[in-house]
């Protein structure tokens, strides 16, 4: 009997130095681990949620840091110890300005409780605020304003004629002209309607006719902008687009008996060079197609190096080359420029050859 008494008595001291052990622990209990703000206004502001916590252990509670997913979301926190049954707080604030649509961000919270770390979630959905006017239309050229200054018709074929609008709006209380000039060939303008009246919207109209362009690969144009025939420097409008051959609808037959550019190499590397110096090289191209291979355009990169090419027609089974010299002065470093080449080619009408090396001083 003495022994079992014993024995209990060991058993209840051994769980009262666990309990007392386990008391000296700080504990961090949060009410809650998510919280949903539900729909809010991208104006609405800065909008802040308060996570609270009791500290359920034995020992002053201490949070060592707060950390977020992202710069949108803004922690503050208990900066004191948080005493045995004491409450503190961690509060996330969330900027919905310029981010519409759900989001879900954690808050990580790291103390000297048992665990020591913690993961808060915040939610909800963004409402994008109502577009201004110079929200729609960004570009200001006097009192009229467009929703774009630079129009990109993306690749355009030859003999393809494409449209694309520009969205327009008087912002003043008086009648404003509008008129383009310098105009090129290939391109026609039209200005619905020409005079607008005050908070007017309007459409300008701008036609691609790449038929009546001699040229070939990426080509900017830029138009002058005049409003009640008044202009400056920045009214500008850019038109660019990439004109290719459309080898889309040529038949196995016609790719059979088609042109074909062969490279020898198409990396000239001229290793090391002394700023100031210049070096060239010669690229040797076959035409390995069974009809007359056209060398459209030969553009390089910058202005620092420059290309000639031997011929802009090369007869089937026959030769050519392209020669490139590469001045270094106000270079310095690694060097990577491309050189590119357009052919009536179907399987190569695009080449990149590339210039490298390193400029020493």
């Amino acid at each position: 009997m003495k022994k079992i008494s014993f024995l209990l008595s060991l058993t209840l001291a051994l769980v009262s130095l666990g309990l007392n052990a386990q008391s000296k622990t700080a504990s961090i209990s949060f009410n809650e681990t998510s919280f949903n703000f539900g729909e809010m206004q991208e104006s609405g502001g800065l909008q802040i949620h308060k996570f609270e916590f009791t500290n359920t252990g034995g020992e002053a509670l201490i949070i060592q840091n707060v950390s977020t997913s992202c710069g949108c979301t803004t922690p503050e926190w208990t900066k004191e110890p948080v005493k045995p049954g004491q409450k503190g707080f961690v509060s996330a604030a969330y900027n919905p300005v310029g981010r519409p649509g759900s989001f879900e961000k954690y808050i990580t919270v790291q103390s000297n409780a048992e665990p020591s770390i913690v993961k808060l979630t915040i939610n909800g959905n963004v409402a994008p605020k109502p577009l201004s006017v110079e929200d729609q239309y960004k570009f200001a050229f006097g009192p009229v304003r467009m929703d774009m200054n630079h129009l990109s018709f993306g690749t355009v074929y030859k003999g393809q004629l494409q449209v694309k609008q520009v969205k327009v709006i008087n912002t003043s209380a008086q009648p404003q002209s509008l008129k383009f000039e310098n105009i090129p060939a290939h391109i026609s303008v039209k200005v619905t309607p020409a005079t607008l009246a005050p908070n007017q919207k309007g459409i300008v109209e701008v036609s691609y006719i790449s038929s009546k362009k001699d040229d070939w690969g990426f080509i900017i144009d830029r138009m002058d902008i005049y409003v009640n025939g008044k202009t400056e420097n920045t009214f500008k409008l850019v038109v660019s687009a990439n004109l290719e051959e459309d080898f889309t609808k040529i038949s196995a037959d016609e790719k059979a008996k088609a042109p074909n550019i062969s490279f020898a190499q198409n990396t000239f590397d001229f290793g090391k060079l002394k700023k100031g110096e210049s070096a060239s090289f010669e690229y040797s191209f076959t035409n390995t197609g069974k009809s007359n291979l056209l060398i459209r355009k030969v553009t390089a990169a910058c202005g620092c190096t420059a290309v000639i090419t031997s011929a802009d027609m090369i007869p089937a089974g026959k030769t050519g080359t392209i020669k490139t010299t590469f001045n270094s002065a106000g270079k310095s470093g690694q060097q990577n420029k491309t050189i590119t080449v357009l052919t009536n080619s179907p399987e190569n009408p695009k080449v990149i050859l590339w210039v490298r090396g390193e400029v020493i001083e």
